[in-house]
């Protein structure tokens, strides 16, 4: 039996390595996490937390690497990738201890970069205590449960990027070629569905004033990505990156091509249509990635992003300008700006202010937004704009639309996708505050280091850590309703409570503590009030009023697996009871897979009579109450 688990697991292994080696992270987890629960390898650990860092999905990377670093083998990058989730979640004090490891393993990890990640978690932690007067809202009438983002401006509307479902994107590549192919020529890429994401591929699309949004009205060419449009101020032209099909993929044999990004151009036509795509002159699709191009406002100039050879670091900056007869000139690097790391997103305001993001500076974490004020004829040196503008997450395609509003796209906690496009205010009226202090539920001590979450309706998300004394404070906007909670490692996120500056006419303070439970590893806890009728498994009314609590606690703590264990009394044969418990746990876990909790995340066991409290075996005389002692469920954390 061993043997055939063995042998269906590395089954199961090599099919989950073949989808990660061709970018299918969305299927490659779904086949380790089988694979890691037929055997817990050093490999199915490590590829399911890479996968989820690729697919951005921070808490769940943060668990796997966390298990990661206390498996044996473990290499010196799952500690800086363990801070990098740690960082991502917010949890700077833990993400320093971890990249102090990682700088401790890494003997050739430089000093700057060392420096580079511990002066940004504490730099994080003073801009969380104090945050910029800034407001941002998630725009639920553009966002969807997909990447939407790079919002510009564009006859008072915006055009933005998106990979949403969209019945007419899927017809229109029912028709073509795909744009490469692998080594087996029968898997040729999805013209529907990019593997990476799960999602349709980006596309370009209009928001006016109505409930939905609509595909740009342009031809691009190209039936794969589309997208980070810019215009120029009459809005005659419009610059724009796409994935097109190449005429020739070079590429090394058994190894899967990606295919680089490219910048065209359209131009409008007279009866206001767009004309055929025009290729930048940087192009080489085979040797580097153009992208995220921004045209001033008088079209003569062009800053765009790209990672071709000679640069800084991941991706710089670079601008060209059109020469007298209107081509354009030698791209040039802006030296001052690029980093080691990656640049993203340029941006001009009217007051020729230059804004862009970057990971290679002190930040929150991923992309933050920095602004390199107009200084003379020059630049001045880059400002992080602080938080909440920069979140642990990637904050890129920031544009204003005034003086004091502006567009900003983020894949921070909250949003209702990977990406969200948030609009912001600055300097608005905040004459409300909310203040409390977080407790350990069962000492009653306060806790440091709690990451606090305000979340308002539409999941934009402000968060602190609570000081040594547990204490916490936030600014409340006026009529606004909010979600609170609290998450710390090694306990259960505390219950979300509301909190409400609805109807508040005069500056107040509000008070709201918190209380966190620590999680136990392994350690059974009884759920009370868990009965079944005689010789019976299905769930009773009072029995699912405590399994709805645990669906709950699994639906509020989305890292967590369990084991639901049945336990009966000795009466009845040791087969018949372990037959019995084995229904019940079946049953209890059918019931809170049904509440929408993932059926990997809870085991069913059923004990039987094999796990007694006390001496009441075979043959003992016992009283009812001490039988029913016996008669228990419970649930054991597997996995935080």
């Amino acid at each position: 039996m061993a043997t055939n688990i063995k042998v269906n697991a590395q089954y199961v292994l090599l099919k989950a390595d073949e989808e990660y080696k061709l970018f299918n992270y969305s299927t490659a987890i779904k086949l380790y996490t089988e694979a890691y629960q037929k055997k817990a390898s050093l490999h199915a650990i490590e590829r399911l937390a890479d996968c989820y860092r690729f697919t951005k999905d921070y808490l769940q990377a943060e668990s796997w690497y966390a298990m990661l670093t206390k498996t044996k083998g473990a290499k010196p990058e799952a500690f800086f990738y363990y801070g990098e989730a740690l960082r991502n979640n917010s949890k700077y004090s833990e993400a320093k201890t971890q990249y102090e490891k990682y700088a401790e393993l890494k003997k050739s990890l430089g000093i700057n970069q060392k420096n580079l990640l511990l002066l940004s978690c504490d730099s994080a932690l003073i801009w969380m205590k104090n945050p910029k007067p800034i407001v941002l809202n998630n725009e639920k009438g553009v966002n969807s449960i997909a990447e939407d983002w790079g919002s510009v401006i564009y006859q008072n509307s915006i055009v933005f990027t998106s990979d949403r479902t969209n019945v007419k994107v899927e017809d229109e590549v029912k028709k073509g070629k795909p744009f490469l192919k692998f080594d087996d020529p029968n898997k040729a890429p999805s013209k529907k569905i990019y593997a990476w994401t799960g999602n349709n591929y980006l596309r370009l699309y209009l928001k006016k004033n109505v409930d939905t949004a609509i595909l740009f009205p342009f031809n691009a060419g190209s039936e794969y990505h589309i997208g980070a449009a810019s215009f120029t101020k009459d809005e005659k032209e419009m610059f724009f990156t796409l994935t097109r099909i190449p005429n020739l993929i070079e590429r090394e044999k058994g190894i899967p091509k990606t295919v680089k990004v490219e910048i065209y151009s359209s131009k409008k036509k007279d009866d206001g249509t767009w004309g055929l795509p025009s290729p930048f002159k940087y192009n080489n699709v085979n040797l580097y990635s153009v992208g995220d191009p921004y045209i001033s406002r008088d079209g003569q100039s062009l800053y765009f992003v790209s990672d071709m050879p000679g640069g800084k670091g991941k991706t710089d900056i670079y601008v060209c300008h059109k020469n007298q007869v209107g081509e354009w000139g030698q791209a040039t690097s802006m030296e001052d700006i690029n980093t080691e790391g990656a640049e993203r997103s340029p941006f001009f305001d009217d007051d020729n202010n230059f804004y862009f993001s970057t990971d290679g500076k002190v930040g929150m974490g991923g992309l933050d937004v920095f602004k390199a004020p107009k200084n003379g004829k020059g630049l001045g040196a880059a400002i992080n704009m602080g938080y909440p503008l920069n979140s642990p997450q990637d904050d890129f395609a920031f544009v204003f639309r005034n003086k004091k509003e502006g567009f900003i796209s983020s894949d921070r906690l909250g949003g209702r996708g990977s990406d969200d496009i948030y609009s912001f205010v600055v300097n608005p009226n905040l004459n409300f505050r909310l203040e409390g202090i977080a407790f350990n539920t069962k000492t009653g001590l306060p806790l440091s280091d709690v990451i606090v979450n305000l979340s308002k309706e539409d999941g934009t998300t402000l968060s602190v850590q609570t000081d040594q004394n547990g204490n916490y404070k936030f600014d409340l906007e006026e009529n606004t309703l909010y979600n609170l909670n609290g998450v710390k490692t090694g306990y259960r996120n505390a219950q979300l409570s509301q909190v409400s500056s609805v109807g508040l006419k005069q500056s107040t303070v509000l008070k709201k503590n918190l209380y966190l439970d620590i999680i136990d590893l392994f350690k059974e806890v009884r759920l009370e009030n868990i009965y079944y009728d005689l010789d019976k498994s299905n769930i009773r009314p009072d029995a699912a009023i405590e399994l709805d609590k645990v669906a709950r606690i699994l639906k509020e703590n989305p890292t967590i697996w369990i084991e639901l264990g049945s336990h009966t009394d000795s009466r009845a044969s040791d087969g018949y009871n372990l037959k019995l418990s084995q229904a019940r746990a079946d049953a209890a876990v059918s019931y809170i897979i049904n509440k929408g909790i993932d059926r990997y995340r809870i085991r069913a066991k059923g004990y039987g009579e094999t796990r007694l409290l006390n001496d009441c075996s075979n043959g003992k005389d016992c009283t009812e109450e001490q039988h029913q002692l016996n008669r228990r469920t419970e649930i054991t954390v597997i996995k935080q």
